[in-house]
């Protein structure tokens, strides 16, 4: 069972702890609403005590995030990554040799008027 869950029922619990021992002793609806109140909230500080002392966090930890797996999830994306900028790379590189062949400039005018 989860933390939370814990912490949930035991601070429903002193609700309703709270709320049957001030129907009992007190008159005053102020009272009711403040007792009741610091009942809950009582529980709800102890619940969090236990857990802190008995609930062995490490475990449950280990549960939910598998750090081997997440290891090497992340190796596998560095290396596709690697090989994504070795293509784009060598693309850049061919541009680039193309673009450098090509005349720039008034050549490039001269050319394409003496076509025309």
């Amino acid at each position: 069972m989860r933390a939370e869950n814990y912490i949930a029922f035991f601070t429903v619990c002193g609700f309703f702890v709270g709320v049957s021992w001030t129907l009992m002793r007190a008159t005053d609806p102020l009272d009711i609403l403040v007792y009741t109140a610091l009942i809950t909230f009582f529980f709800y500080l102890v619940v969090h005590i236990v857990i802190m002392n008995y609930v062995d966090v490490k475990v449950v930890i280990k549960k939910f995030f598998d750090k081997e797996k997440h290891e090497e999830v992340a190796d596998y994306l560095l290396s596709e990554l690697a090989i994504r900028e070795k293509r784009i790379e060598n693309l850049l590189q061919k541009v680039d040799e193309q673009t450098s062949k090509k005349p720039l400039g008034k050549t490039n005018a001269k050319l394409k008027a003496k076509a025309a």
